[in-house]
């Protein structure tokens, strides 16, 4: 690992001793599963502090839909969403608050409005302001694998999703974005089948060789629902699953909706495996 802690708000990780849960707060009427659910900040708030209660470690908060086939907002409705959200959460809870985008002007006022961390779905490929803006004010982000160019990986799809991350790093580190503020994310359900997932998903551990924490978001997605012929929120079970996969090949981070259950799957691996 490139480096062994992570600060981050008011607290220190330390990579390796416990597996760290994120709270997906949507605050979108369009998500795939929670979408309406929250999109006011007195919801909001109430389902972070919820989240708080059952023991998250930072909250995602997110102002777009990224669900096969969505339509992107403009920035300034993206913003609309998220700014008041950030707001209420900055003043009201302890934990660090993440924002899932990959536009650099809502990345800044996300911040300035008192956000931790980005959450870059685009791995800073999207928006060529957005390693910069990062980089500016020393947050830490995480890089996630995504594609314009669809699904065909040829003979090594573990070797060119680690490569095309590698390029995201690189944009990274050519920003001036330190080791220590680098986590990566494999990308599960974007630009791959579900049987390619599931392929990731079996290869968890080849992502350690690029020494940065790894952060895995399953929660509720496709494959699970193709896998089981489930609906959207009958997969818990199968995201569980997922979790417990996912710490038994070395990942860091899980990124769900059910918390309460998702730490209590992670507490349970982390004594096992750890």
């Amino acid at each position: 690992m490139k480096a062994e802690s992570f600060k981050i708000r008011n607290s220190t990780w330390e990579w390796g001793k416990k597996t760290y849960v994120m709270g997906i707060l949507n605050v979108t009427p369009d998500s795939f599963s929670d979408g309406g659910s929250y999109v006011n900040p007195e919801m909001a708030l109430n389902q972070a502090l919820r989240m708080q209660e059952e023991g998250a470690d930072i909250i995602d908060v997110g102002g777009e839909t990224t669900k096969p086939g969505a339509v992107p907002v403009s920035s300034e409705i993206e913003q609309q969403r998220i700014l008041p959200v950030i707001r209420a959460l900055s003043k009201e809870i302890t934990l660090p608050i993440s924002v899932d985008t990959y536009r650099a002007d809502t990345a800044e006022l996300a911040i300035k409005a008192g956000a931790d961390m980005i959450n870059d779905i685009w791995g800073l490929k999207y928006d060529s302001r957005m390693a910069q803006t990062i980089a500016k004010y020393g947050v830490p982000v995480c890089i996630m694998h995504n594609r314009t160019t669809g699904t065909d990986y040829g003979e090594d799809l573990i070797g060119q999703i680690l490569r095309e991350l590698e390029e995201s790093i690189l944009i990274a580190k050519n920003a001036g974005i330190r080791d220590d503020k680098i986590i990566i994310d494999p990308g599960i359900g974007f630009a791959k089948t579900w049987e390619q997932n599931l392929e990731v998903m079996r290869k968890l551990e080849a992502f350690k060789i690029l020494g940065y924490p790894v952060l895995l978001g399953t929660s509720r997605k496709s494959f699970i629902g193709k896998l089981l012929e489930l609906e959207v929120f009958d997969r818990l079970e199968g995201t569980l699953a997922t979790t417990a996969t996912g710490i038994s090949k070395g990942v860091d981070i899980v990124r769900v909706h059910d918390v309460l259950q998702n730490v209590r799957v992670a507490k349970m691996t982390d004594s096992m495996v750890r």
